[in-house]
C-alpha cells in the first residue's frame, strides 16, 4: 500500500519560513516525479511544485516562484518543500503527490498518489 506522509506544517507569521517533508513508502518510487499541491479554504486544489526523479526537471507555480524551493532525497524516498517569505495567501492544506509523469504533467492532470495533507497557516 502506497503511503505519502507529510510533516512540517504549522502556524507561522507572514515573512517566516517552513519546511515541509513527505516520506513515501509502500513501493519503489524509482522513476517517479514527486511534488506538492495545496488547497485553500473555498478554493480548488492547485499545483505548487514538482520535481523529477533525477531532480533535473523542476516545475514551480508562478505564485510561489522565488520563495519556495523543492528538493528530494531518493535514498530516503523523501521530497521537501522549503517555503520562505510566507504570505497569508499561502495558507492552505499542502498535499504531497507522486506519479510517473513529468512534473509538468502532474501539474496539468494531477498525480496518481496523494498524501493526506498538512496544514500551513500564515498569520498577518
Amino acid at each position: 500500500q502506497v503511503q505519502l506522509v507529510e510533516s512540517g506544517g504549522g502556524l507561522v507569521q507572514a515573512g517566516g519560513s517552513l519546511k515541509l517533508s513527505c516520506a513515501a513508502s509502500g513501493r519503489s518510487f524509482s522513476g517517479y516525479a514527486m511534488g506538492w499541491f495545496r488547497q485553500a479554504p473555498g478554493k480548488e486544489r492547485e499545483f505548487v511544485s514538482g520535481i523529477s526523479w533525477s531532480g533535473g526537471r523542476i516545475y514551480i507555480a508562478d505564485s510561489v516562484k522565488g520563495r519556495f524551493t523543492i528538493s528530494r532525497d531518493n535514498a530516503e524516498n523523501t521530497v521537501y518543500l522549503q517555503m520562505n517569505s510566507l504570505k497569508p495567501e499561502d495558507t492552505a492544506v499542502y498535499y504531497c503527490a507522486a506519479d510517473t509523469v513529468t512534473p509538468q504533467g502532474m501539474a496539468v492532470r494531477g498525480p496518481k498518489y496523494w498524501g493526506q495533507g498538512t496544514q500551513v497557516t500564515v498569520s498577518s
